[in-house]
């Protein structure tokens, strides 16, 4: 080996090294972030508790009414939006993964609207809003939608490929769509309740739903984290993976079963909510870069300090009541979609 490829190999090795450590140093601000909005999370709102009671409340429950409003109401707000941020991050980056779409979102494949469609049905036929209950319809609609979509998408010879993947999930999506728009308009017992939990709300949020869900999730960001590798390979097309060990097929079927269960458990618990699984991860891979065994972790941590600064936001401009958090992050997401569209180079992928 001449001593220009030597010197060119230690430069490309040092560069490499100093990437992955200033990845690895940029997860203390994050989490450092995450924690800050956490903690605004608890305090602010209708009534702004100081640091020092939230801290007093945690330990020690004195049956004070700061106590209660810390313990019962905010807590598991903030865990559930904690939660739900993670698994659109994580939904929104695999999306575009898996699609090669740059502005992919958890709702590109009808899975949301699966959720959604489901939950519809299960609170027109049963007469009642259970969350939990909504938790296993939704679950089984993003299953029954993502297989679908999955299905149409691979029915050509060579499987599936991401474009006819996206053309079945818009479809699904629209039919999905028109049903929903049916049952609700035709029963307004069905409206009266679909109205509120459509609008996406961390306000109602209680441990129980938080615990019921986590299984789901837990699952999701498992397999999720798990497929960063693959992903990567997956990026440089599927014949350029296969020559690398990857199994396109494989990854898809895995990363629409992860997608599936963080979206469906999501929707299930708080409503559809929009742009967190767009923006996020765009924003992310300007720390990040491309490499998915990054992008990944980071979406989880970044995407719950955007969907909870958006609830704190809600609370703050509507006092003392407030504006629930699908409502803000729309406006917060749209000007960021429309400048995504509008800079090409930046949504490549």
């Amino acid at each position: 080996m001449t001593p220009t490829a030597t010197s060119t190999g230690t430069t490309r090795q040092v560069a490499v090294t100093r990437t992955r450590s200033r990845r690895a140093v940029g997860l203390l601000p994050v989490v450092l972030l995450l924690a800050l909005v956490m903690v605004a999370s608890v305090a602010v709102g209708a009534r702004t508790i100081s640091p020092g009671d939230v801290f007093r409340a945690l330990i020690h429950s004195d049956g004070s009414d700061n106590a209660v409003v810390v313990r019962d109401l905010r807590v598991p707000r903030t865990l559930m939006g904690l939660t739900v941020g993670a698994a659109l991050g994580l939904a929104g980056a695999l999306m575009q993964a898996l699609t090669r779409n740059a502005l992919a979102d958890p709702g590109l494949l009808g899975i949301s609207a699966g959720a959604t469609a489901a939950v519809v049905s299960g609170v027109g036929l049963l007469g009642r809003h259970s969350l939990m209950l909504s938790v296993w319809f939704a679950f089984l609609g993003a299953a029954a939608a993502a297989s679908v979509v999955y299905v149409l998408g691979s029915r050509e010879p060579g499987g599936a490929s991401p474009v006819r993947v996206v053309l079945a999930g818009a479809a699904v999506t629209a039919v999905l769509n028109a049903y929903i728009s049916a049952r609700v308009l035709l029963d307004p017992q069905t409206l009266e309740r679909y109205r509120h939990w459509s609008v996406g709300s961390l306000a109602g949020s209680t441990m129980e739903t938080v615990v019921g869900i986590w299984p789901f999730l837990i699952a999701g960001v498992v397999l999720a984290l798990a497929l960063g590798g693959p992903l990567n390979a997956l990026a440089l097309g599927d014949d350029t993976g296969r020559t690398l060990g990857s199994r396109p097929g494989r990854t898809r079927a895995l990363g629409m079963l992860a997608v599936t269960l963080l979206c469906g458990s999501a929707t299930a618990a708080v409503g559809p909510i929009a742009f967190v699984g767009l923006a996020v991860p765009h924003v992310v891979r300007v720390i990040t870069g491309p490499d998915h065994r990054w992008l990944l972790p980071y979406c989880m941590l970044v995407s719950p300090i955007l969907l909870l600064g958006c609830d704190v936001l809600g609370r703050l401009i509507a006092r003392p009541m407030e504006l629930e958090v699908g409502i803000v992050t729309a406006f917060v997401g749209a000007p960021v979609f429309i400048f995504l569209v509008r800079r090409r180079k930046i949504v490549q992928l």
